[in-house]
């Protein structure tokens, strides 16, 4: 019985990732943004279960790839979609109204997430960390800066504002953020991989700094301090990457 509890989180996690695409198609962004959330919390939730259960099957590993091309593939492609056009009928970008098939290059996420999933999925060189960034964290990115679209008042010790919102309002600025984290998907950069395999210090300085960072972080910012951590976590771990490479050659 215990072996599919992992498979029974993982069904959740896909579950949520349908409902989020459905909330989507209906305008529900900010719904479909926390489905996805959830998604997230369900993604680590199923990995930690197997390990805790000390269970295994490839039935498993292929429904999580699966689900994870759902929940973090294909729905953030579509909540980006939706929500460029959302910021066109706000805040009109001429070329977009002049060449409305640009927001289909919001689609690019679903496609790279796929390419990233299977590159995953028969690369063994990814054991304790990702070549290229995770689509979990990419999906998250533009979650929460729907979120933070739709609910720009929440407190904050530094108010950023001033600074965020005209940045995510601006629909050719989102769409070309979606080109770019699709191609750090597929990239060879080296990510370093935050999931603790013990609660030692040893062994996890990096990942506990990061964590402790982000709450850091969440004090100051709310929910903006999730896309800001994400692209400090992208900038370290590219200087990691190149620094590797030099001491290397």
């Amino acid at each position: 019985m215990k072996k599919h509890i992992p498979n029974a989180i993982t069904t959740l996690n896909l579950i949520c990732g349908c409902l989020a695409i459905a909330n989507a198609f209906t305008g529900e962004l900010y719904i479909s943004s926390i489905l996805i959330f959830v998604a997230t919390i369900l993604d680590f939730m199923d990995g930690a279960a197997a390990r805790l259960l000390k269970v295994s099957h490839p039935l498993g590993e292929q429904l999580d790839s699966l689900a994870d091309m759902i929940s973090f593939g294909l729905a953030p492609g579509i909540i980006l979609f939706q929500f460029v056009k959302h910021l066109n009928t706000v805040n009109e970008s001429p070329i977009l109204t002049e060449y409305p098939w640009m927001f289909y290059l919001a689609l690019i996420i679903p496609i790279f997430s796929a390419f990233r999933l299977a590159k995953f999925n028969i690369d063994t060189r990814q054991t304790d960390g990702f070549l290229g960034l995770a689509t979990p964290a990419n999906a998250g990115f533009f979650i929460f800066i729907v979120l933070i679209y739709f609910y720009p008042d929440l407190p904050q010790i530094i108010d950023t504002k001033n600074i965020v919102l005209p940045l995510i309002s601006n629909p050719i600025t989102m769409l070309v953020l979606g080109i770019i984290f699709s191609f750090l998907l597929v990239s060879e950069i080296p990510m370093v991989s935050l999931k603790a395999k013990s609660l030692r210090w040893t062994g996890n300085e990096l990942r506990f700094t990061f964590l402790g960072l982000f709450f850091l972080l969440f004090i100051f910012l709310n929910i903006t301090a999730f896309p800001v951590i994400l692209l400090i976590y992208i900038i370290w771990s590219t200087i990691l990457s190149f620094s590797s490479k030099k001491q290397k050659s």
